[in-house]
């Protein structure tokens, strides 16, 4: 087999409203649906937050719980949620994530000026957040949003051992104002201070979506697309569904040949435990 590549899907963020956005999916129903597209349209993970009756972000246990098993028993999927919640979510609710039993959940490795607010990731929470995922069986993904944060993933390495699984799975988030340009400058140079053996995926943020894909691709990464992401597919054209973003991935990879990674394969690139 060749070399193939991971793309995640991450079909909602806690960013947009549902009125501002009418295609995001915010029920349940909506991201089930979600994510049987985008699953046949190459993704391998989806990358899950969550909404209340009203649309607004939630970290409530029992939607965690009915999400994760909903996905699994309509998907192929793995299901990674995110710890970050929304900018004003407490620590405590952002660590009881773990609690739904994902396959993997996101862990971001610092503070970031994240727009108009301040994305909290303090070192003593990124330390509990992280040997809880160790306790658990959860495999993490570690945010970078900065430079930074690189060198934070590094120091968390050393003092705290491998992640459960024993690999280290990385995403650049990139093009977020107050966090690392999007462009290939920037890309190149996490990519150089990851650790050793580290594999990665990278993100841009609204208009920097498809020059950090195209770098990503010449740089042997990995990809995340989605409407977290962007809501734009090209100028003054909104993206209509998240499975938009994934076929234009998937026809990418395919360009570079490195088409995409099965979920199986990806289960076993990220150290994944059969649940």
């Amino acid at each position: 087999m060749g070399a193939t590549t991971l793309i995640t899907v991450a079909p909602t963020g806690a960013e947009s409203a549902k009125a501002d956005v009418p295609a995001l999916p915010v029920t349940l129903e909506e991201l089930v649906q979600t994510a049987k597209e985008c699953e046949a349209a190459g993704a391998a993970v989806i990358h899950v937050h969550i909404r209340d009756d009203d649309a607004q972000p939630t970290l409530d246990l029992s939607r965690l719980k009915d999400t994760v098993r909903a996905l699994r028993e309509s998907t192929g999927l793995i299901v990674q949620l995110s710890t970050g919640g929304a900018v004003t979510d407490p620590y405590e609710d952002r660590l009881r994530v773990l609690d739904a039993e994902p396959d993997m959940c996101s862990l971001t490795c610092g503070t970031v000026n994240f727009g108009d607010d301040v994305f909290m990731n303090p070192w003593p929470f990124m330390v509990d957040l992280y040997q809880r995922t160790q306790e658990r069986e959860v495999v993490p993904e570690f945010e970078l949003f900065d430079l930074g944060h690189v060198a934070a993933l590094n120091r968390l390495l050393d003092k705290h051992g491998l992640p459960y699984g024993g690999r280290v799975h990385c995403d650049l988030v990139m093009g977020v104002p107050g966090g690392m340009p999007g462009d290939a400058r920037s890309l190149v140079a996490a990519v150089e201070a990851l650790p050793e053996g580290a594999t990665w995926s990278a993100t841009g943020i609204g208009r920097t979506s498809l020059p950090v894909l195209l770098a990503a691709l010449s740089a042997d990464g990995h990809l995340r697309v989605g409407m977290e992401d962007t809501v734009t597919f090209a100028r003054r054209q909104p993206v209509t569904a998240n499975v938009q973003l994934v076929e234009r991935a998937a026809q990418a990879a395919h360009l570079a040949q490195r088409p995409p990674m099965a979920p199986a394969d990806a289960r076993a690139l990220l150290g994944i435990k059969l649940r």
